[in-house]
């Protein structure tokens, strides 16, 4: 879920994001036609991948595009609701016959003896005590573990970045300021407090309804500010991620803009450390990691001012602090006196997601995208199986293993490339001594390996029924036309599209795949788009910019959507939640189930096991594009925003919430 780029620089929000998503500099490369010859020429190549191709089952692949049936449901019920329409006004829409109920929001209290939040009266102790800014990933656990209960469980939550100037009073922009001058340390603090993420409890009553276990011993929050953490896994204890305040290079305080993330089989959770560069200041005083920040995008354009009080987030004092962060962090929050652990053999990038499945033989396969334009989608695969009789046996299972990165090719046909010192090289000539450094420049390794750049990969989720691996390319607003190939198919790209992997020999651990395109998204009325949708697709099924990607009990696929500033020109809507079929005569028709208010992104759809739950978190309302907001068109502020969702009381500014959706009948969310 990262910050779209835009025009409006003028909030904090949009300093940052006038600066995320711009490709990093590099010798990119190749495209798939320069590397090979390709079977089609280019303008068959383009037809192919039309609308009935895409639509198309693929059937001759490895695996079959599973049919609707096989999926546990008929043709007739994939849309059990009647879809929310197309619009965007302050606040938050679901499909009739569904509630959504608000669980939770910023500030709310979490821990036993926190203060009530007060907007006017905030502190990072506090903060520390209470729900953190911007959820973003959800991910649930039931309670007991191993019970498979849909009742009571707990919530693990990650809370990526922070809108300070929609969080405190007064902290407006005049002309020519630098944003980072109104942060105080105090501000700086409460900010890094309210990063992270929370563990929380909740419980269904029997009145049906879900409310917070307020005082339960589970709750927890993991943030950059309190909460140490150790480093496994071949890069720990490497010189390049050792500072002065950790010679060793095996301890590291927090983690921050954790995005979408996963759950083990063994009932961990794993966070994702996304756009961790923003969060760098300053000059790299050490010449031989420069070119390594580069690649990674440090120094930013815009920056958290951390570094100005404490010091390890100043490049030029701590060279090799970036070093320990663009990492997955398993935390086990059935435990919560246990020490997060950042674990580096999954390789080091924005990671986007952290979505598992076994292999064949019972080993895990872990999937993740790098959440920026051009970059690639990776796979680590274990070492060892999993031990799913006991939790203690795979304490250390994600640090044995490879961990591979994907090139797709224009035939339909894809390989994943190992990240293995020593081969294909990645070598001392290349500058890696050791798998720690190939680990910690993983982009630079996915590049000498010729990788496949993508329209920024998002979320990877791979199927539990049909074993297909769906992954969210959300857009690339910079791919010229000589750039587009089979997979990336449109320049300008806007809109973004879907992709569909099919493991080869059903196998998780396999090094080959096979691919389609489900849909390319955007309005299919405007031909100079060039969507794909099944025909039967309605004016409000289509959406634009897809990000998070969940399957419920059913086996649906739903789709979350993240436009950024530019929901105006990607569609014209408001974020939000759609079902899309994968499978049958309706693979490729969307209809949406919840619409997000002004200024939101939709993200962490997680269900709860029966189906009859499904949790969504609503970040940043009233942040996105406001200019653009007919009858507002001013950029939002504490005192003035576009909207006061969730709670429209002036007293309060706009909160960032985790809701709970449910159908007034009972039985599965979406019929």
């Amino acid at each position: 879920m990262a910050r779209r780029r835009t025009s409006e620089t003028g909030s904090i929000g949009e300093a940052m994001e006038a600066t995320d998503d711009r490709p990093v500099a590099r010798a990119m490369a190749p495209t798939l036609g320069e590397l090979w010859n390709r079977r089609l020429a280019r303008r068959d190549v383009l037809k192919g991948i039309g609308k009935a191709a895409l639509l198309a089952s693929v059937s001759a692949l490895p695996l079959a595009a599973c049919s609707d049936a096989q999926q546990g449901f008929a043709p007739d019920d994939i849309f059990g609701f009647e879809e929310v329409p197309h619009g965007i006004d302050e606040t938050h829409h679901v499909a009739s016959g569904h509630t959504a109920d608000i669980l939770i929001r910023w500030g709310d209290p979490i821990l036993p003896g926190a203060p009530e939040f007060d907007p006017l009266n905030q502190s990072a102790e506090r903060q520390l005590q209470q729900f953190g800014y911007n959820n973003d990933y959800v991910g649930f656990v039931p309670l007991p573990w191993g019970s498979g209960a849909s009742d009571r469980g707990l919530l693990c939550i990650h809370h990526e970045y922070t809108n300070d100037d929609l969080m405190h009073p007064g902290l407006t922009l005049v002309p020519g300021q630098d944003p980072r001058d109104l942060f105080t340390r105090e501000i700086v603090e409460i900010s890094m407090a309210a990063h992270g993420g929370t563990i929380v409890e909740v419980a269904r009553g029997n009145d049906g309804k879900w409310s917070v276990v307020r005082d339960s011993a589970f709750n927890r929050r993991i943030t950059p500010l309190a909460t140490a953490m150790t480093i496994s896994g071949p890069a720990a204890g490497h010189p390049r991620l050792q500072t002065s305040e950790d010679p060793e290079g095996r301890t590291v305080m927090g983690t921050f803009n954790n995005c979408a993330g996963g759950i083990t089989p063994w009932g961990t959770w794993l966070m994702s450390e996304e756009n961790f560069n923003f969060y760098f200041s300053g000059i790299p005083a050490d010449a031989a990691e420069a070119a390594n920040h580069a690649r990674i995008g440090i120094p930013a354009g815009f920056a958290y001012p951390w570094g100005r009080y404490h010091k390890r987030f100043d490049v030029a004092a701590e060279p090799r602090e970036p070093n320990r962060f663009g990492w997955i962090v398993e935390v086990d929050p059935l435990d919560p006196s246990s020490t997060p652990v950042k674990r580096t053999a999954l390789g080091r990038f924005k990671h986007e997601g952290c979505e598992s499945a076994r292999t064949r033989d019972g080993r895990l396969a872990v999937y993740s995208g790098d959440d920026q334009q051009f970059e690639y989608i990776y796979k680590f695969v274990s070492r060892d199986k999993v031990n799913l009789d006991d939790r203690a046996a795979n304490a250390t299972l994600l640090d044995e293993g490879t961990l591979y990165v994907a090139r797709f090719e224009d035939d339909g046909t894809g390989r994943w490339l190992p990240l293995v010192h020593g081969a294909n090289g990645l070598d001392e000539a290349n500058g890696f001594a050791s798998q720690a450094d190939v680990l910690i420049e993983a982009r630079r390794a996915g590049d000498i390996l010729g990788a496949t750049p993508l329209d920024r990969p998002e979320d990877v989720e791979p199927h539990p029924v049909t074993g297909k691996v769906y992954a969210a390319l959300t857009n690339a607003k910079e791919r010229t036309p000589d750039k587009v190939d089979a997979v990336n198919p449109r320049a300008n790209n806007f809109w973004g599209q879907i992709v569909e992997l099919a493991p080869g020999d059903d196998d998780h651990a396999s090094e080959t795949f096979a691919w389609t395109l489900l849909v390319k998204c955007g309005d299919p009325a405007n031909p100079a788009i060039d969507a794909a949708w099944n025909p039967e697709t309605s004016e409000s099924g289509w959406f634009a910019c897809p990000d998070n990607v969940a399957i419920d009990a059913k086996g649906r696929l739903w789709v979350a959507t993240d436009q950024g500033s530019g929901w105006h020109k990607a569609s014209g809507t408001a974020d939000g939640l759609y079902a899309l079929a994968t499978g049958g005569d309706k693979r490729g028709i969307a209809r949406q189930l919840f619409r997000a208010p002004v200024g939101a992104e939709v993200c962490g759809p997680i269900f709860t096991p029966d189906g009859a739950a499904l949790f969504l978190a609503v970040q940043h309302p009233a942040a996105d594009g406001t200019t653009d907001f007919a009858g507002f068109e001013r950029r939002s502020s504490f005192a003035d925003p576009a909207t006061r969702w969730p709670d429209f009381n002036t007293d309060m500014p706009p909160r960032p919430s985790l809701l709970v959706i449910t159908a007034d009948k009972g039985g599965p969310v979406g019929g």
